[in-house]
């Protein structure tokens, strides 16, 4: 599959707004895409940070879905949003979970990479990282994101609860730094959000 990400950052105070328009007028309108597979809202209260993930069953799907959602953004955004970022990838790795996570957490690494070492970050995941990320405690899904002609991408887990995702950081960071260096990336930044909404499609 193929996914689109929003981040923004704003007022604390204001983001709540921004979150009701979201799984409001921002639901209805995705559901209305074609080739829509779903959608994750994630915040980060404190700082003021939201990242949204829509997921999109082609590219195509996702490109046609760009002149709707480009134009209906900054209303959905305001007036919390002050800085909004979108970018484009494709899910090189998705592992659903069980669990309902609503109120639960997500940990995001980003990395860069030389482009020719996509295929081996994704099969690092796949073969190698997953596996051990899938018996932490709390453990709730998973995913990996890559752009691959500008060499970046995003490793996303999710976990049932806050009280996991804390737990879980030391053992993760072990697992981040050794899948880190098989694969050949550079983690550039780690982030972790409150999850809102998560519900993706699967095959």
């Amino acid at each position: 599959m193929f996914v689109r990400t929003v981040y923004a950052t704003g007022d604390p105070a204001r983001l709540g707004t921004a979150v009701g328009a979201l799984n409001t007028r921002g639901h209805d309108l995705l559901e209305e895409r074609p080739g829509y597979r779903g959608a994750g809202v994630f915040v980060d209260r404190e700082l003021g940070k939201l990242l949204t993930v829509s997921w999109w069953e082609s590219a195509e799907a996702r490109r046609n879905s760009d002149e709707v959602m480009s134009a209906r953004r900054p209303e959905l955004l305001q007036p919390f949003a002050g800085t909004v970022a979108v970018e484009n990838y494709e899910a090189a790795v998705f592992h659903t979970g069980h669990r309902a996570l609503t109120g639960g957490g997500l940990r995001v690494s980003r990395f860069e990479l030389d482009p020719a070492d996509a295929d081996l970050a994704a099969d690092t995941f796949h073969t190698g990282v997953l596996a051990r990320l899938e018996v932490l405690s709390g453990f709730g899904g998973a995913a990996l994101f890559l752009d691959r002609e500008r060499g970046r991408g995003m490793a996303g887990v999710l976990f049932a609860d806050r009280v996991s995702l804390a737990a879980s950081r030391a053992r993760h960071a072990a697992i981040r730094r050794e899948g880190a260096a098989k694969a050949h990336v550079t983690v550039v930044a780690l982030e972790e959000f409150e999850i809102v909404h998560a519900d993706v499609r699967g095959d």
